[in-house]
């Protein structure tokens, strides 16, 4: 579909990165119930649509092999530390660590990554008005924000303070083609075939 990248979410169960978006079963698998009560056994079981199995981070990393970003972000508590390692494992084989950003609402997980030589990604549930003082203390590559809060003034302020501005989810047209017109670096989209013919800067 002509996409630069993928996003992907990761929890951590038994010591293994799993690629899941919920902390529950429910919405996704055919299983139910959170998946801290699951053994990984249990969840590799699970039908996770058309017959597919919960991934495991390196599987995705290998199906991706270098042909996108990936943007890893972190949803389960502990997740930083494991994340790096299986990234500084592909870079050790050739990626680069421009082909990875790491991504979290939690900050404390961030903190963790603040000197990995890996780009970060902070990202921002409401307002990111005060995006300038955490995108500093993390050394935050992008900041990613709700498209309800984007504006001309904050993706001004978040270039000025040099770092890109991700925009989450724009799935229509007109959205992504007023985010375009605002100059913002990239945006999510559970349509990427839509805004392919597009530029949308980094």
């Amino acid at each position: 579909m002509g996409a630069d990248g993928v996003e992907i979410d990761v929890h951590l169960c038994q010591g293994e990165l799993i690629v899941i978006h919920d902390s529950t079963l429910n919405r996704t698998t055919n299983g139910r119930g959170p998946l801290r009560r699951k053994t990984l056994e249990q969840l590799r079981a699970l039908d996770a649509g058309k017959g597919e199995r919960i991934p495991f981070l390196r599987e995705v990393l290998d199906l991706v092999d270098r042909r996108g970003l990936v943007n890893i972000e972190l949803k389960g508590r502990g997740t930083a530390e494991p994340v790096l390692a299986v990234v500084r494992e592909y870079l050790e084989r050739g990626w680069k660590p421009e082909d990875f950003l790491i991504s979290s609402f939690r900050r404390t997980e961030l903190r963790r990554l603040r000197n990995c030589g890996v780009p970060i990604g902070v990202l921002f549930g409401r307002s990111a008005r005060l995006f300038r003082p955490l995108g500093r203390a993390l050394n935050a590559w992008s900041i990613h924000v709700p498209l309800s809060q984007v504006t001309p003034r904050l993706v001004s302020r978040v270039h000025a303070d040099g770092r890109k501005i991700f925009v989450f989810t724009a799935n229509e047209r007109a959205d992504m083609e007023r985010m375009a017109e605002m100059g913002v670096d990239a945006i999510f989209s559970d349509f990427p075939d839509r805004w392919t013919d597009m530029n949308f800067g980094g």
